[in-house]
């Protein structure tokens, strides 16, 4: 693939803000899918005063070729004491929006959702004006596992189908897969039906046009509320390599389509990831909702 374009560059991370939220991750050992994935966006978000927290570990015991998490076997090892300082650090940065990711923890017999619970009581706790997002793990399929995070009433769940139908094998782990999402996605809604709903899509991974308005539409018919469509940035040589640049007119037209299928939210640019300005997505689809 060629040099990224011009309208792919970025400014490297810098300022006031982002280096004091930096020092206190650091501080209380977190871990942030802004760092851990390479964002493009991290200078901008943490520059804002938010971020994405990565619960669980920073060891996924999934390998997807896209994904620049590390992987491994974390042998159920979990810090009892990370909901606690995840909900202390976003009370110190004063965040009114929060994220809340994890590594997939196929080791774990829940694959970690009374953490994600336990997470979301703590932030209610120490910053009960905040807003939450969860973007959840498949959990294997165990809809008990499922319904535990539902039920800790976070604002917005979001699960990622990353890719249309036919690139799942060669983008994601063998044990993630196409139906499974589009079914975690469905399940939530029959557990909450009050619960704003969210999924992403990467492109530039060879994906065809028609596949992709498919993806948009099978998201759609399981209720999903907000998605998000950005460019696919190899992270390394070892992983996927990049098979399109794909021009912002073209995300501007999925936007278009995205919104006539009838999703209360759609944000689609080359630097959109999944929680790209999550606080201003979640407001933007309770305003239309209402």
């Amino acid at each position: 693939m060629s040099l990224k374009p011009e309208w792919l560059k970025t400014k490297p991370p810098a300022g006031e803000t982002y280096l004091r939220i930096k020092r206190l991750k650091e501080n209380l050992g977190l871990s942030t899918v802004c760092e851990e994935a390479h964002c493009p966006n991290i200078h901008e978000c943490w520059g804002g005063g938010t971020a994405t927290f990565m619960i669980l570990g920073d060891i996924c015991t999934r390998h997807c070729r896209f994904c620049a998490v590390k992987s491994g076997r974390p042998q159920s090892y979990t810090d009892p004491f990370e909901p606690v300082k995840v909900a202390y650090a976003i009370k110190q940065m004063g965040l009114r929006y929060v994220v809340v990711t994890s590594v997939d923890r196929d080791d774990l017999e829940d694959s970690g959702a009374t953490h994600f619970a336990s997470t979301i009581a703590e932030i209610r706790r120490l910053s009960p004006g905040t807003s939450i997002e969860v973007l959840i793990p498949d959990f294997a399929g165990r809809i008990d596992s499922l319904q535990t995070v539902v039920y800790a009433h976070p604002d917005v769940i979001a699960h990622n189908v990353e890719t249309v139908s036919r690139l799942t094998p060669i983008v994601r782990d063998p044990r993630a897969s196409y139906k499974r999402s589009l079914d975690v996605l469905d399940a939530v809604k029959h557990l909450d039906g009050t619960v704003l709903t969210k999924s992403s899509i990467m492109l530039g991974l060879g994906e065809q046009e028609e596949e992709v308005i498919t993806t948009l539409t099978d998201l759609a018919e399981k209720g999903v509320d907000i998605v998000t469509i950005g460019q696919y940035l190899q992270p390394s040589k070892g992983h996927l390599p990049v098979v399109e640049y794909v021009h912002p007119s073209k995300f501007e037209y999925y936007r278009k389509k995205a919104q006539e299928i009838g999703f209360r939210y759609v944000a689609s640019g080359p630097f959109v990831r999944s929680s790209y300005r999550a606080g201003e997505v979640l407001l933007g689809a309770i305003a239309k909702q209402a």
